[in-house]
């Protein structure tokens, strides 16, 4: 029998993982084809050694995790546990068995795989996350509404939060400093904090961004090997869930990034998708791949907005490392990216350009490119080709142009800080000049009743 989509049984089917993610006409979907399941106490819903490749998913009542009649673990049916597939490796691990009367949902895993390809090739913007009713601090749930985990399987999401650690700083803390090497990938329960950085040693902190619920950040040095490039402070009292290095690595970065070689690169760009460079500026000038654009990874921040996500994007760095780091911010913010697998140093020197069509030296690192001049004779073209190079012609002059923009936009809030800046170092200089008068008022007094005294 179908579950009703407006019943409690599809509420409590809607939190169960990955379920959660599933955006709403798939679940619809999924409840009239899935019936919920009864038990009496003491039956067997699989055996240790069982290969039968469906998921368990507990919804009232208890069930005993047992190895040779020995109780492992139990769990309820209100519990978070309750929200994940039973001891769903396979082969069995374990024998579960009820404690009492239970009622529960038996998934098939190909529907769970084809469910969960659905949700990777859906726009995250369809995504639905169930919020608590009791709109309760519900951490898993704010977990699951990342991009990125959205995209995990199941038995990863599992062994993630049961490795996150909570850990509270308090407002006028620093999380960590800019210089540190990095060993924690973090996730914001609740609270705020400042990201900022210091370009030079004795150079001025800069504010570079503030990060809210839900935000995560840490994983630049995780992916790259280098130490913090930036400080977090807590600029609220803020409760962080964090996971280690070597949890992120095999439960996030491996799954989650994706990796190409040439030729499958050729066939996504033949496909529509867009090749990002994200070295120097001065790295792509001496050579790039054809019809690449250069986004140096610190400029990426700024640029993503001109990015179409309907697009594929294809990341290229030096040897990878910093594709990876730049993969997963596309990833995080909801585009479809893959990285090109050894980058440029895995590249055949014949396939690298040279000599980008111009640079921009506005304190950007910021390189744009269209396709290389043809040296065909333009008389022994057909119109068909003609106008289709004078079409990619125009897509790239727009794309360069919604770049500039950001750009523009970019300079035009840096421009604003400073002038606030020099505002704010005016009032200061007329505070200290004040300072400085009336402590001049103040020696001259003491100079005259110094003099008094020496006379008498």
């Amino acid at each position: 029998m179908a579950v009703d989509i407006s019943s409690a049984d599809a509420q409590a089917i809607r939190k169960l993982v990955p379920l959660s993610t599933l955006p709403g006409p798939h679940f619809e979907a999924l409840c009239a084809e899935i019936t919920i399941e009864t038990a009496e106490r003491d039956s067997v819903l699989f055996k240790k050694g069982d290969t039968e490749a469906d998921l368990f998913y507990l919804l009232s009542g208890q069930v005993s995790l047992q190895a040779q009649g020995l109780k492992v673990e139990i769990i309820d049916a209100e519990s978070e546990s309750a929200r994940f597939a039973l001891a769903h490796q396979l082969p069995r691990k374990i024998d579960a068995v009820a404690c009492s009367s239970i009622r529960f949902l038996r998934l098939p895993t190909e529907t769970l795989s084809y469910l969960s390809s659905l949700s990777y090739e859906e726009e995250s913007s369809y995504m639905v996350i169930v919020e608590p009713e009791d709109n309760s601090d519900d951490w898993m749930t704010t977990l699951l509404r990342s991009p990125i985990f959205q995209r995990l399987p199941p038995a990863n999401l599992q062994k993630i939060i049961m490795s996150l650690e909570e850990v509270i700083f308090e407002k006028g803390e620093a999380v960590f400093h800019q210089g540190d090497p990095g060993d924690y990938y973090y996730l914001i329960k609740s609270g705020q904090c400042l990201l900022t950085r210091k370009p030079s040693e004795n150079a001025k902190e800069i504010k570079l961004a503030l990060l809210r619920t839900s935000d995560t950040f840490g994983e630049d040095s995780l992916l790259s090997d280098k130490p913090r490039n930036v400080t977090i402070t807590a600029i609220s009292k803020l409760s962080l869930l964090r996971l280690s290095r070597q949890h992120f690595i095999t439960l996030i970065k491996e799954p989650a990034l994706k990796y190409i070689d040439f030729e499958q690169m050729q066939q996504e760009q033949a496909n529509g998708a867009i090749l990002l460079d994200v070295r120097s500026t001065e790295d792509y000038n001496q050579y790039h791949l054809d019809d690449s654009i250069s986004a140096p990874f610190f400029t990426l921040r700024m640029q993503l907005k001109t990015l179409n996500r309907a697009r594929t994007v294809v990341v290229v760095c030096a040897n990878g490392k910093t594709s990876e780091a730049a993969a997963f911010l596309l990833l995080r913010n909801k585009f479809k990216a893959f990285i090109l697998e050894g980058g440029m140093q895995k590249v055949s020197p014949e396939l690298k350009k040279t000599a980008a069509l111009f640079t921009i030296d506005d304190g950007f690192e910021t390189t744009f490119r269209n396709a290389e001049n043809s040296e065909t004779n333009p008389e022994k073209e057909d119109a068909p080709t003609a106008t289709h190079k004078a079409n990619s012609a125009d897509e790239g002059l727009l794309e360069q142009v919604e770049q500039l923009k950001a750009q523009n936009e970019a300079l035009s809030d840096k421009n604003q800080e400073l002038i606030e800046r020099c505002k704010q170092l005016e009032a200061a200089k007329e505070d200290a000049i004040k300072q400085y008068r009336i402590l001049f008022k103040q020696t001259e007094k003491l100079k005259e009743v110094l003099d008094k005294l020496k006379k008498q």
